[in-house]
């Protein structure tokens, strides 16, 4: 008999199910089957050997702590994409997220687990409910700044027409000058109209001034507001370091300008260890210590990023030569010693970085540089581990 094992999953249970494909019946048009492709699962559970129990254990004790650390690490996939989502909203997610994350076990109880689910679907929702408003509020903030353009336009329109308006009438005073003989009246309607004119011509000035004043103010407010959003955008909340996007929007205008150029892809080795150990909290201190460390065996040309978690990306504008020495000298910067705040006090680390790197060749798009990069990074972290084997 043919038969196949289909695991039912539970997150606090783990029970295999041997499934007789001969039991089953075709589905018909309507998705329901016949009784008779339906388990009892009681009768299931009675026909098993006694000795089954064992293997049922060893399964569950296999894949236990798979998912738990699986449901852990989508915690804190969520907590980055947050980050990136809304640079402003997400650094208290990603915090909170991973304090959930320090929380999970294998040996959590049910009510534990479902305490702990329900912490984080509350704090995904309020989350994007925030995000929700932050952007609402961005929006009403454009709409204001459009709509205040708008009405600045009107009121220069209906200045000049009023103007226009009043010239009109000096026009044709001075048109009906021309029919007038006695020289003395030709001279005080010349006079007055010049008078009027003029007025005309001073008060236009003055209001578009006063339009214009307000209009530059307007928009320098509007243009500050519009620079710290994009140096919130344009920096990674945790470490200061340029964001994700940010560095595509630079290596996008390096690849369209057809310039000689290297990427870098450096990973902290075994920092999940530093979190499972130390918890996240320390494992932010090192990322941000890790950062500077980054930045200041850096040159001011160069442009560096976070990535993502624990992996950091620079953009460097030089050949491949010189890139591969600039990448010796970083190595010994960056690898080392790092004192970190633990959860008991200060911590020592030894800390090591697998690099790749990878020059831009003519005609590659951005996916194919990276994945050479990243590819080469990992083809470092694989010699490294046998080497330490």
């Amino acid at each position: 008999m043919n038969s196949r094992r289909v695991f039912c999953l539970n997150i606090t249970l783990l029970l295999p199910i041997k499934f007789d494909a001969e039991c089953t019946h075709e589905v018909g048009t309507t998705g329901t089957a016949s009784k008779a492709g339906m388990i009892s699962l009681k009768k299931y559970l009675e026909s098993q050997p006694a000795d089954s129990a064992p293997a049922m254990e060893r399964a569950e004790g296999d894949l236990l702590p798979a998912v738990i650390d699986a449901y852990g690490s989508a915690l804190m996939e969520m907590g980055n994409s947050s980050l990136e989502a809304c640079p402003g909203m997400g650094d208290e997610l990603k915090r909170n997220l991973a304090e959930f994350k320090t929380e999970l076990s294998t040996g959590m109880s049910t009510v534990a687990l479902a305490t702990t689910n329900t912490g984080v679907r509350d704090q995904i929702r309020g989350w994007g409910r925030g995000t929700a408003r932050h952007f609402q509020q961005k929006a009403r903030e454009v709409k204001e700044m459009l709509l205040m353009m708008a009405r600045t336009a009107e009121s220069v329109g209906a200045r000049d027409q009023r103007c226009a308006g009043q010239i009109s009438e000096v026009t044709e005073r001075l048109k009906a000058i021309a029919s007038l003989d006695d020289l003395t009246q030709i001279r005080t309607s010349i006079e007055k109209s010049a008078t009027e004119l003029k007025s005309s011509i001073d008060r236009m000035t003055a209001e578009g001034k006063a339009v214009l004043d307000h209009l530059k103010e307007q928009v320098a407010t509007y243009q500050t507001k519009l620079e710290e959003a994009e140096q919130i955008a344009s920096r990674d909340a945790l470490t200061g370091l340029s964001s994700r996007l940010y560095f595509e929007t630079q290596l996008e205008k390096r690849l369209a300008a057809k310039t000689p150029f290297c990427v870098a892809i450096v990973d902290i080795d075994r920092f999940k260890k530093v979190n499972d150990d130390h918890g996240h909290m320390t494992g932010d201190d090192l990322l941000k210590q890790f950062g500077t460390e980054l930045r200041s065996a850096c040159r001011s040309t160069d442009v560096i990023g976070r990535w993502g978690g624990d992996e950091f990306i620079l953009l460097l504008d030089c050949g491949l030569a010189e890139a591969e020495a600039q990448m010796v000298r970083l190595r010994k910067w960056i690898c080392g010693s790092y004192t970190v705040h633990g959860k008991t006090g200060e911590v020592k680390l030894r800390v090591d970085a697998s690099v790749g790197l990878a020059e831009r060749a003519m005609g590659e798009a951005m996916k194919e540089l990276l994945a050479r990069a990243d590819a080469a990074m990992y083809e470092e972290k694989a010699a490294g581990r046998t080497k330490a084997a």
